[in-house]
């Protein structure tokens, strides 16, 4: 990028949507899938996917020189360990995220401007309801909504079991904790452990056949219900990831609070977010916060401010544990 001149730089910056609406039409299309396995042509991916196949070729051969496909001699394409991402139920599938980033995100970019003048999230001016209200009354997008959640936090839950020693806790709730993916890799990475699970009743319904097919009924309870009324009590520790992220500082301290009453007088508050560093050196939480704002309205913290809504919630900052990803665990105490 260093010998890219200025302009150039800015205009790749400019367009970045193109190459993301294209990714997001072939996630689409699950051209992925169509190829998974053997390369195929143009004229025989339009007829499986109803496209015009000259157009079709078009956004193929853009693809291939993004590095998602690859285009041979014969104007045949296949896909690139990049494109491998794009199938639906392998290891590190990314095609439920390019579906949801393709489409709710991308309109709510789209209207970035209302949210930098009033602080309010486009996502509730262009659907007319905050999203996790939206994602209550739409099922199909939830459970993409779910699957990307899993694409984004993959790779930081291995992460933070490395970095993260649960051995002196018993019983850890997580709260917000969605379908439970990082509850249930917590509790196979720690056999010792037993674990809570708590979100909203369609979502708690959504997880409880995944923690079913783990195995893990046994040791996990499911338990619905809205952090913003209340926390259940007979945890630990208390771990909330990219959840305090959603709202702003009003409702987080209300989450907060909740789970100080709920927890007990030795117990953990484990906040998992990308803890923004000073200075302007690339750092993605700069990114996903603006996203925050443009979506549910929230946004991403610094240290200084973390340490400030715990104490206003009646914690104390014990630590920030960093992992090799963009996240950290920001541990507090009572």
């Amino acid at each position: 990028m260093s010998n890219v001149p200025p302009p150039a730089q800015l205009a790749q910056l400019m367009f970045g949507f193109w190459a993301s609406q294209a990714v997001y039409v072939a996630a689409k299309l699950d051209l992925a899938g169509l190829i998974k396995d053997g390369s195929k042509n143009a004229d025989e991916l339009a007829q499986a996917t109803s496209t015009h196949a000259h157009s079709l070729y078009r956004l193929l051969r853009m693809l291939a020189s993004l590095g998602v496909l690859a285009e041979d001699s014969a104007s045949r394409f296949s896909l690139t360990a990049v494109g491998q991402c794009l199938r639906e139920n392998v290891p590190g599938s990314q095609r439920a995220l390019a579906l949801m980033a393709g489409e709710e995100h991308y309109q709510s970019w789209g209207d970035l401007m209302y949210s930098i003048q009033t602080g309010l999230p486009a996502f509730d001016k262009l659907y007319g309801q905050p999203i996790f209200d939206w994602l209550s009354q739409h099922p199909e997008q939830a459970a993409i909504f779910d699957q990307a959640m899993v694409s984004v936090h993959g790779r930081e839950t291995a992460a933070m079991l490395d970095a993260y020693d649960f051995k002196g806790i018993k019983t850890l709730a997580d709260v917000g904790g969605g379908n439970g993916s990082l509850l249930m890799a917590t509790l196979q990475r720690n056999p010792h452990l037993r674990g809570m699970l708590y979100d909203l009743p369609g979502v708690i319904e959504r997880a409880t056949p995944q923690f079913e097919a783990a195995g893990l009924t046994s040791r996990c309870r499911l338990i619905s219900g809205s952090f913003f009324e209340a926390i259940p009590t007979g945890a630990d520790a208390y771990l909330m990831r990219h959840i305090i992220h959603d709202w702003t500082d009003e409702q987080c301290l209300t989450i907060l609070r909740h789970i100080h009453k709920a927890m007990p007088a030795d117990g953990r508050l484990l906040v998992v977010e990308s803890v923004i560093p000073p200075g302007n050196d690339p750092f993605f939480g700069k990114q996903l916060d603006l996203n925050m704002l443009v979506i549910p309205g929230g946004q991403e913290r610094t240290a200084a401010e973390y340490e400030q809504l715990f104490a206003a919630a009646g914690f104390k900052l014990a630590r920030i544990v960093p992992t090799t990803t963009e996240i950290s665990i920001v541990e507090g105490v009572k």
